[in-house]
């Protein structure tokens, strides 16, 4: 069957069950690494525009103004968000491998354009064009990694690979150092070398995806078994290599019927009708960890400076600890989430920091803290926060159907990144100028109050979906038999 073909009959296929008991090998870790890296590059992204930032206003670079580096960062997040809803609907409707690819490349070649920049105008859309890439890679890749990665570790992988942003902040906070020393780099060449390591990367990402198959699962809704067939069979025989004999299949088999092109009304009609309360779920887990992140996150280096005097050229130093935080959360408590359970851990987790937060703020208010143990403060908060904010991209990536899981995906990314991107950075930003020590403390408890909020609303109406397989949590809109595993059932 060649790569347009579909198979208009029943599809009878266990290759669901064949994936999810595959042991740990090489080949899963070309899935982790090939596919993860997007979250380095935003991290990397979005430290780089910080760090380059005062240079960026200087004459002898593009001498931008505060406002128009503004408008550029406001520039690169609405283009997450388009590239989000545009290319998510794509990798449903055309494949995961196809997507992953494209949306790289327009990274990549976005990425290079913004080292080249030349005025404010160039500078502004080749961020946008950058933001698009890598809102749409998130909907590709965190599909199709979904779809590959065991259903017995699939919690602690998704949650270590979202980690990776802090891996990116660290690595753009160190190159920082070195491209915009003037003693090392010219005033208007260090920030396009900046620019410019974030494509090279991307180039070894393109060359490793060229590996990574498209997606059984995708396939086999497509009304293409022989595809899918051929890609797993492959998978197991390098595994076979690797590990030994292979264990049996522990699932049933899964009766498909390829139902054509899906359109917005059946994937509108998924999440209200079929899914309204993992909808719902989705939607207060993204919007507060979005907006509890942005907030901190964005006012970082402006309460450092105006509230510990801490100087510009010092805020890097306060970074890397809060980045090791983040990153160490998901790495030691992600195993949680496969084991004790997926409503458990993130309900735990949500509220752990929202409550540490209010802690922090109030003690922040009194004026105990200095800006070491202000920093401290924040890293405790976001070793639990940073796996919190993880498993909202695990839920609304695992809780619906195959067919609609990109798009669904998106659409919560979207509304989280514009209320969260926007609205947060630009509240906190006026409560920090009033100078008032109790404002920002309310901020804080804001903040803090959505968290537990949505840790509430987990316990609520949260899918146990630990070490179950993807069809078992949402049957597949194409399913035929409704003996198959993974009954329909509305939530």
């Amino acid at each position: 069957m060649d790569a347009e073909s579909r198979d208009s009959g029943p599809i009878v296929t266990n290759i669901p069950a064949r994936l999810d008991r595959l042991p740990w090998s090489t080949w899963h870790w070309l899935v982790v690494f090939g596919l993860g890296i997007t979250w380095l590059l935003d991290g990397l992204e979005v430290t780089l525009v910080g760090a380059v930032s005062a240079v960026l206003q200087q004459p002898g670079s593009l001498a931008l103004t505060s406002s128009k580096i503004g408008f550029a960062a406001t520039a690169y997040l609405t283009g997450a968000v388009a590239g989000a809803l545009g290319f998510g609907y794509l990798t449903d409707r055309l494949g995961r491998k196809r997507l992953f690819t494209w949306t790289l490349v327009l990274y990549l070649g976005a990425t290079l354009l913004t080292a080249l920049a030349w005025d404010w105008p160039s500078f502004a859309l080749f961020r946008f064009l950058t933001g698009a890439g890598i809102g749409g890679e998130y909907a590709a890749i965190n599909s199709a990694i979904d779809e590959l990665i065991p259903a017995r570790v699939r919690g602690r992988t998704n949650l270590i690979i979202n980690s990776g942003y802090w891996l990116g902040t660290a690595l753009g906070a160190g190159a920082s150092l070195v491209f915009l020393d003037p003693r090392v780099f010219a005033i208007d060449l260090g920030w396009r070398l900046g620019f410019g390591l974030g494509a090279g990367l991307g180039l070894i990402v393109l060359w490793l995806r060229q590996f990574i198959p498209e997606s059984p699962r995708w396939l086999l809704t497509h009304g293409r078994p022989n595809e899918a067939e051929r890609i797993v069979a492959a998978v197991e025989v390098k595994i076979a290599q690797e590990a030994g004999p292979l264990p049996p299949p522990r699932g049933g088999t899964l009766t498909l019927r390829y139902r054509g092109p899906i359109g917005f009304s059946t994937i509108a009609a998924t999440l209200l009708r079929r899914y309204p309360r993992r909808t719902l779920l989705a939607l207060i887990l993204m919007v507060a960890q979005a907006f509890f992140y942005n907030a901190i996150f964005f006012t970082y280096a402006l309460v450092l400076a105006d509230y510990y005097g801490v100087p510009a050229d010092a805020v890097g130093g306060y970074l890397v600890p809060f980045a090791l935080g983040n990153f160490l959360g998901p790495l030691l408590l992600g195993q949680l989430f496969d084991t004790v359970g997926r409503r458990t851990m993130i309900a735990a987790t949500y509220a752990l920091s929202g409550l540490l937060l209010a802690v922090s703020g109030y003690l922040f208010s009194l004026g105990v803290l200095g800006p070491a143990t202000q920093t401290a403060a924040w890293t405790l908060v976001f070793f639990f926060a940073s796996s919190a904010a993880s498993s909202a991209y695990l839920t609304a990536s695992e809780i619906f159907p195959v067919e609609s899981r990109a798009m669904a995906l998106s659409l919560f990314f979207a509304v989280g990144t514009t209320v969260g991107g926007i609205g947060a950075p630009a509240l906190f930003g006026v409560l920090i100028a009033t100078g008032s020590r109790v404002a920002l403390f309310q901020g804080y408890l804001l903040g803090a109050g959505l968290m537990v909020a949505a840790a509430l609303a987990e316990l609520i109406l949260g899918v146990a979906a630990e070490r179950k397989s993807l069809e078992e949590i949402a049957a597949p809109l194409s399913q035929d038999d409704p003996r198959s595993p993974g009954p329909v059932r509305r939530s």
